[in-house]
């Protein structure tokens, strides 16, 4: 028996990084993935790939820091697939600058995907899961919100807020049958770290107690983990997956 038979999962962000090992993932455990990206040729190769293996995939373009995008996007899953069991919050966005560089666009545009996305998802999304009885939603968060990262006052503050968030919304829907964790990566080899200079990546790595860069497989692994039976009574948790650079 797969850990996500039968489940209907929606992963923000699923077209590339870690959600898309996310989304590769959870379909090759049998469940239905909904990828909600803006992405849409690397949202349709992430889907084709999944086909090709035999797993149920599907592409909607969702703009989450829009609340109107999202409240329909969730009404047209419930409508198709009768039930959402699962979301994974990971869509995510940087515009770094020190504070004195920072624009106020770059911080907002900032907050409005990392941070009211997130909120737009759980509000809109939860709303069913609260009266089936059942869901997970899993948020990602970032070992930044928890020590700080210079140049990055935007993506930290959001990181941070989606920690509380979690919290909260572990406190108000758990009764419900809902539980709502975060998942906290480090450093993770996604194509665009992949791409910086050789000596910022061994800069990165020597940082790390594990002496190397994460997988985007390895935090899919972790919200397997949450998104499954084995977390039933994990609710409010945030996960560190850094190989020990919290330390």
């Amino acid at each position: 028996m797969k850990q996500l038979e039968n489940k209907v999962a929606i992963i923000t962000g699923g077209a590339d990084g870690i959600g898309r090992a996310g989304a590769i993932r959870f379909a090759a455990e049998g469940a239905t993935v909904i990828i909600w990206d803006m992405n849409e040729d690397k949202g349709a190769q992430t889907v084709a790939e999944i086909a090709n293996t035999g797993g149920k995939a599907y592409f909607v373009k969702v703009n989450t820091a829009s609340y109107t995008d999202v409240d329909k996007a969730t009404k047209d899953a419930i409508e198709q697939f009768g039930r959402i069991d699962i979301l994974i919050n990971n869509a995510g966005i940087t515009r770094d600058a020190s504070i004195r560089k920072m624009t106020p666009e770059q911080w907002q545009q900032v907050i409005d995907v990392n941070l009211t996305g997130v909120f737009n998802c759980a509000k809109c999304v939860s709303a069913g899961m609260v009266e089936k009885g059942y869901g997970r939603i899993i948020n990602t968060s970032s070992v930044v919100a928890l020590y700080g990262n210079f140049g990055q006052s935007n993506y930290v503050a959001t990181k941070a807020g989606v920690i509380g968030l979690t919290k909260t919304l572990a406190r108000e829907l758990g009764r419900k049958g809902v539980t709502v964790n975060a998942v906290a990566p480090g450093f993770i080899a996604t194509d665009m770290v992949k791409k910086m200079p050789e000596n910022i990546l061994k800069s990165m790595e020597e940082k790390v107690p594990l002496g190397r860069l994460g997988k985007p497989e390895e935090i899919a692994s972790a919200y397997l983990f949450l998104a499954s039976d084995e977390a039933s009574y994990i609710n409010g948790a945030t996960i560190s997956v850094d190989g020990g650079i919290t330390i």
